[in-house]
């Protein structure tokens, strides 16, 4: 019983700072909720909306919180750190509340300070500008994740294989150069060829900047690498993270075009769109932090698995959705089923296999 406790007492220990950050934004949510309604049942109204738009988010980023975990791992303690500080920043801020209101400027053609304007004072409008410019999001976010998800499997090297009979395919046909990317510029383009002659134009110019976003990402993080080695060759000390830092903000921004468009089905309100989903936020970057620090990836063998295949669902759902309605309980329960199995069946390979232990912590040094 008192090791259970304990237990339950270590895990607590990563989720501090958001339960704290999740009072003040749920203070901030009645004072606002009342402001604007002057009401009891009108404030609670918001507050639930709030609540089921952080559960939204999490929903969605379970496979994030795995796949961020992945990358930190690699990181110098320095660049773990700035990730979670200056990181939530730009996903709270920047990805909450500037993004879309830098979609509604570009779409509109108004100014920052406009736009703002537009959001607080005409909600319906601000939305269906929003909502409009969809289909680039969905090409851009979907070709991106896509590629995230497709680099993992497309890897001659790989050693471990959760689905073998799919897994050990990709990794054979990664012999062959720019397969992923070939796979990936025709997935578009029959997408494309679904939607009107303007739409598809967007479409397929939004999914070729995500495809070059994601090379651009992977170049940069190559460069610095030899240079790190370059370094250590001449006997300096590295401390540079700045690819991953790089490729992580960028894979977190993907992974939040689906909770950003998805909420206005919820609410058109931009201060509790951003209120709900940085609570989410928030709990993902907690979440990612236990993952690394208890070092849960090297324990349990198909996680990572699990996630990179909810990253390819979520990134086919994205491209799919410039033609179809997708609701996101969907997308969400797709992703937490696909980690929650590859989870299970690590747990299940760790018993039949003890000495799995021994040769992970071999792995992952």
């Amino acid at each position: 019983m008192l090791h259970h406790t304990t237990g339950e007492l270590s895990l607590l220990r990563f989720y501090k700072g958001s339960i704290l950050f999740t009072l003040v934004c749920l203070a901030l949510a009645v004072a606002y909720g009342w402001m604007q309604t002057g009401t009891t049942g009108g404030t609670l109204s918001l507050l639930w909306i709030v609540f089921v738009l952080s559960i939204l988010e999490i929903s969605l980023s379970f496979d994030n919180a795995v796949v961020n975990a992945a990358v930190l791992e690699e990181m110098d303690e320095v660049w773990q750190k700035r990730f979670l500080t200056w990181g939530m920043l730009i996903a709270v801020f920047g990805m909450r509340i500037v993004f879309p209101l830098a979609i509604v400027a570009i779409a509109a053609g108004l100014g920052p300070v406009e736009a703002l304007n537009l959001s607080l004072n005409d909600p319906k409008r601000y939305e269906e500008i929003v909502s409009s410019a969809h289909v680039g999001i969905a090409g851009f976010g979907g070709a991106f994740l896509a590629m995230v998800g497709l680099s993992f499997f497309f890897d001659g090297e790989k050693e471990v294989h959760w689905i073998k009979w799919v897994e050990e395919k990709l990794a054979l046909v990664s012999n062959v150069k720019a397969a992923e990317i070939a796979l990936l510029l025709v997935s578009i383009y029959g997408i494309s060829l679904l939607l009107s002659d303007a739409d598809a134009l967007t479409f397929m110019v939004s999914g070729v900047l995500g495809l070059v976003t994601f090379i651009a990402v992977e170049a940069l993080g190559t460069i610095l690498e030899m240079r790190d080695q370059a370094q250590k060759a001449a006997g300096l000390v590295v401390r540079s993270g700045l690819g991953g830092f790089l490729y992580l903000n960028v894979l977190d921004a993907s992974f939040s075009f689906d909770g950003v468009i998805g909420a206005f089905a919820l609410s058109n309100n931009m201060v509790i769109i951003a209120i709900g989903l940085s609570i989410g936020a928030m709990f993902v970057r907690s979440m990612t932090i236990m993952l690394v620090k208890k070092g849960t990836l090297s324990e349990y063998r198909f996680l990572e698995h699990g996630a990179f295949w909810a990253i390819i669902a979520l990134g086919v759902i994205m491209l799919l959705s410039a033609k179809f309605h997708i609701p996101e309980t969907i997308t969400g329960l797709i992703g937490a089923a696909l980690i929650g199995i590859s989870l299970w069946w690590s747990v299940r390979h760790k018993r039949l296999h003890p000495d799995a232990e021994i040769e992970a912590a071999v792995r992952a040094d």
